[in-house]
């Protein structure tokens, strides 16, 4: 038996041995997942709300444990894993709310003799490939939208936080759920790419990277089936001259080095206007050099180690190359260790960067901070347009038209006008470009779990 093995990014030390599922266990949750989705698609939308609604408040009674979990397999604080299962339930719970009027069949106006609807079928069996960065966000965004719809669900979590699979399996299972409709799975990738070609699996969603995209997509080529990507983000933010300069400070470092900067909707880029620039920079130093690194059981640690082990010397990498092309490293920069332990990135600040620089190209993903000069809205505009990702970006700024204006000009799936780093569930979560295909979330995610059937009676010949 194989067994799949996560390390500590805190301790070193091997925090979670998991067996992976080999052919027959493959099979095996295959058929109970495709037999579960057959007996659970007549099911009354009702009782599937009840469902989600007790296998929510399950986690939420499991949060200690779920939290210690998170945070042993990718370092984040626990303090902060504990608010990702509050974030959880409020996700889970506002698609419950909305579950019965998105999924309503949409009745025509009457016609003569005929009476015209537009039901929602679920698809069957969805497998969700979630992220380990917020290991129950990424994942709720699929699993609970799906049951709601009608559908079972294969949760195949990252090899980096595999136990949060089980939690959602098992968190089901006590709210009395079908057996087979929540199921989680532990494999290699190439058994992933498998699962994804196999036709007993009708819907993928995979949250990761663009390489890991690439991959689902060649593994789905040979299917007609939709697959939802969410592939991450070099989110800019512009700070324009009119700001609440000490708000936009705080919510902008807050937003670039939150959960280590492992977020794909962190801000990556700063844009600022030439007028507030040195002000800019000179709020934020303090505020990043405040980050207290340290062991994610302790509450005064504010910033975590780095989950994946190559990392910290990418980071460190990029930030080299920034200062090697001209920027100003103002605080941080480098790998890090406390007490002897940790993979550690400091928090970091650098000015004066171009878009030649590789934090400006590509997606950091670490506690960095990154400010360029700009002289002007139309400068920002195209800057921040000018990249491959397209996930989320922000404005800071008190003109609302300002911010509509550049919003509409903006090629993003969010734009946020004093606000970042954030997701509200009444709101499609998208990307466009390299950042991804398809929404989860608010009432437009419930399209992609279900098929629109034409419903079509004659009532009297």
């Amino acid at each position: 038996m194989s067994l799949l093995e996560v390390d500590n990014p805190y301790t070193g030390e091997v925090a979670v041995e998991v067996p992976l599922a080999n052919a027959e266990d493959v099979n095996r949750t295959l058929d109970a997942s495709r037999a579960a989705a057959k007996a659970f698609r007549s099911s009354k939308i009702a009782d599937r709300k009840a469902l989600c609604e007790r296998a929510t408040a399950a986690m939420e009674k499991n949060a200690d444990a779920i939290a210690h979990d998170i945070s042993k397999m990718m370092g984040k604080p626990v303090s902060q894993a504990k608010g990702e299962v509050g974030g959880m339930a409020g996700r889970a719970r506002h698609m419950i709310s909305i579950a019965e009027e998105a999924l309503a069949d949409t009745v025509l106006e009457p016609k003569e003799n005929f009476e015209r609807r537009i039901a929602r079928d679920p698809l069957g069996v969805v497998l969700d490939l979630p992220a380990w960065n917020y290991p129950l966000l990424t994942a709720v965004n699929a699993v609970i939208p799906a049951v709601l719809a009608g559908n079972s669900v294969i949760v195949k979590h990252s090899p980096r936080s595999p136990l949060c699979g089980k939690h959602f399996a098992d968190a089901f299972a006590v709210a009395g759920a079908p057996k087979g409709l929540v199921l989680a799975l532990d494999c290699d990738h190439p058994t992933s790419e498998k699962i994804v070609a196999d036709p007993r699996v009708d819907h993928v969603i995979f949250t990761g990277s663009i390489f890991g995209g690439h991959r689902i997509a060649r593994a789905a080529a040979g299917k007609f089936m939709h697959v939802g990507y969410e592939l991450g983000g070099n989110d800019p933010a512009y700070v324009a001259a009119d700001c609440d300069l000490e708000k936009t400070v705080e919510n902008v470092v807050d937003g670039a080095i939150y959960n280590a900067g492992q977020s794909c909707c962190g801000v990556e880029r700063v844009y600022v206007h030439e007028s507030v620039y040195d002000e800019f920079v000179g709020a934020c130093e303090p505020l990043v050099r405040a980050y207290v690194m340290g062991d994610p059981e302790d509450a005064k640690t504010s910033l975590g180690p780095i989950a994946q082990p190559n990392h910290p010397a990418e980071l460190e990498d990029m930030t080299r190359d920034a200062t090697g092309k001209g920027a100003k490293l103002v605080a941080g920069g480098k790998r890090a260790k406390v007490g002897g332990k940790g993979r550690f990135f400091e928090a970091t600040l650098i000015a004066d960067c171009t878009h030649e620089m590789a934090l400006f190209q590509r997606e950091s993903f670490g506690p960095i901070v990154a400010v360029m000069k700009v002289k002007s809205d139309e400068e920002a505009l195209t800057k921040m347009n000018d990249s491959s990702l397209g996930l989320t970006a922000s404005i800071w700024t008190r003109d609302r038209d300002r911010a509509d204006k550049l919003a509409r000009a903006l090629d993003f799936g969010t734009v946020y006008m004093n606000r970042c780093d954030a997701l509200d569930p009444a709101l499609p979560w998208t990307g466009v470009k390299d950042s991804g295909r398809g929404s989860s979330l608010s009432r437009l995610g419930f399209d992609a779990l279900t098929r629109p059937k034409a419903l079509h009676y004659r009532l009297k010949l």
